[in-house]
Parts: structure tokens; sequence; C-alpha cells
């Protein structure tokens, strides 16, 4: 079975929508998470991948669920490949 990859950006661009929604700039997140600005940053844009470490940190920081954030990834994930059949 094939397995579609894991887009970075599409990540990024999830968790910084949770971001701003919780009215955080990334300088504050990043510091909450216990994190460099230039790794989320990084993130952010689509240039890393967050380990679950990271992902756990930024999630608890933004003070939502990681299940949330994650479904909210395959959410994307689904409307991306439905757009394309």
């Amino acid at each position: 079975m094939e397995y579609p990859m894991l887009d970075a950006g599409l990540v990024g661009s999830v968790i910084a929508g949770y971001r701003r929604r919780a009215g955080l700039s990334q300088e504050v997140l990043s510091g909450l998470a216990g994190i460099g600005r230039s790794h989320l940053s990084a993130i952010e844009c689509g240039e890393r991948k967050p380990t679950l470490e990271t992902f756990y940190r930024l999630c608890t920081a933004m003070n939502v669920r990681m299940s949330d954030v994650a479904a909210a990834i395959e959410g994307e994930m689904d409307a991306g490949n439905s757009h394309k059949t």
C-alpha cells in the first residue's frame, strides 16, 4: 500500500493558523514551547517538520489538543486530495 507523504508546508500552515488564533507571536510561542524562534519559523514555513516532541510542546503551549491539530492537518490533506481527483 502506498501512503501519501506528509507535506511540511501544510503542517506548518496549520500550526501557524492555530498560533495566530491563540493570539501568540512566534517569539512567545517558541518561548512557551522551549524551542528557538527560528526553529518555529522553519516549521511554519514548511522548511522543517516538527518531531512528535516538538509537536506536543507547541500544542501544549497553545492549549490545544494534539489530536485536534492532527485532525486539522488530515482535513487539509483530504481536501487537497479531493481537488486532485
